[in-house]
């Protein structure tokens, strides 16, 4: 690849895979650049300011799927009561490259990747809890007290946590 030069990228479109949004639902894109802190001021204003939304869809591709997760798991503990619902996909990346030196008998390339995605749909209304990737509020914390209790987790952990130190 010493011998190209990237000409361009071509992301292919990925339909949002909620169907029964709401008009008004905003969906917040989270890329690798992203602040949390101007994303999470976004989301807070949507779900908690004066003109309350009842949805809320975070997306991230590649690189920005942990930050996409730590929003997500931000605005869960912040908003109380939230119904999430996670759809894992792949979008179709399509790289051009071109040669350095077109005398040199090179070809244009064209290559195709795909990169995971995520989407995540966070609801103040119950949803489909038969759909995959359903999560009911409050099973987070259901988690880590079985996680407590259990002789996997450190001792000196457990007893930091039940207060006895």
């Amino acid at each position: 690849m010493e011998n190209y030069k990237k000409a361009g990228v071509v992301e292919q479109p990925c339909p949002c895979p909620f169907t029964n949004l709401q008009p008004n639902t905003p969906e917040i894109r989270v890329r690798d650049g992203s602040k949390i802190r101007n994303l999470m001021k976004f989301a807070l204003g949507r779900m908690e300011g004066k003109v309350l939304c009842r949805q809320i869809v975070f997306t991230g591709v590649g690189p920005s799927v942990a930050k996409t997760i730590s929003c997500v798991e931000i605005l869960k503990r912040r908003v109380q009561g939230l119904h999430q619902c996670t759809q894992l996909l792949y979008r179709t990346v399509q790289e051009n490259w071109e040669p350095l030196e077109p005398g040199a008998g090179l070809d244009s390339l064209t290559v195709s990747r795909n990169v995971p995605g995520i989407w995540v749909l966070l609801s103040r209304d119950p949803l489909n809890s038969n759909q995959p990737g359903y999560q009911a509020p409050g099973s987070f914390d259901a988690l880590w007290g079985e996680a407590r209790n259990s002789t996997s987790f450190p001792k000196s952990l457990r007893v930091i946590q039940s207060g006895l130190v």
